[in-house]
């Protein structure tokens, strides 16, 4: 589905399949009563069986329960962690949110650091909170991000990259191991064996953004072909 929709139209197809079973809404969508409404212009996508979301190029970071984001720590006021996930607001951290945090065992983290969390409030009227563990209370791949270089990028390029089907990663690996971090915020942190590799990681991903998944093969061996000529 490539339907163009705009701020203010309803989408019937949603509409119609949530008379019979549950419709999950992603970004750019929101339901009035019985209708489904596009707040966002851009591109209609539906992903089998009932999940719909608006692609577009936005820029500033709405932040949405659930979603993993990459934030910058830029204070610490008691118990609780200031970290910067460009939003509109900062979103704030507890230390017990950390697998196996006590008072006594406290987490290592200091303003200036790189965090990959999880936003367990996200609401018009209240301040994002993050979480770095996930529902089982482990850490996984959350926390604190050590080295490695941060970019930003279009709130669209985080959310291609994550897809399922897009090979770009998947492609990348094999010209060269690497770290990556994606949040859902336009952040990405990416950690190679070298500097030089790192930059090129990121000039392949940022040059992906405007590639259809056919060319993103092509883009990720011309990197590895400089790198290693």
């Amino acid at each position: 589905m490539t339907e163009i929709v705009l701020p203010g139209d309803r989408i019937c197809a949603a509409e119609e399949l949530a008379r019979s079973k549950k419709v999950i809404l992603g970004p750019g969508l929101r339901r009035e009563n019985e209708q489904v409404i596009a707040c966002k212009p851009g591109r209609l996508h539906h992903k089998e069986p009932n999940t719909y979301w608006v692609d577009n190029h936005q820029q500033r970071y709405v932040p949405v329960k659930g979603e993993a984001v990459i934030g910058v720590v830029t204070a610490k006021a008691g118990d609780i962690y200031r970290v910067d996930i460009g939003a509109h607001d900062q979103a704030s951290l507890s230390y017990l949110a950390f697998e196996s945090a006590t008072k006594k065992n406290r987490p290592d983290v200091n303003p200036g650091d790189i965090l990959y969390g999880r936003l367990i409030v996200a609401s018009r009227d209240l301040e994002p909170e993050l979480v770095c563990v996930n529902s089982s209370g482990k850490k996984g791949k959350l926390g604190v991000l050590m080295d490695g270089f941060v970019m930003n990028c279009s709130l669209n390029l985080a959310r291609l990259i994550l897809r399922e089907n897009c090979p770009l990663l998947r492609e990348l690996t094999k010209e060269m191991p690497f770290e990556i971090a994606v949040g859902l915020n336009g952040r990405i942190w990416i950690k190679a064996k070298s500097q030089r590799e790192t930059i090129a990681l990121g000039n392949a991903i940022l040059a992906a953004e405007n590639a259809s998944y056919e060319e993103m093969p092509k883009i990720c061996e011309n990197i590895g072909n400089i790198l290693f000529s």
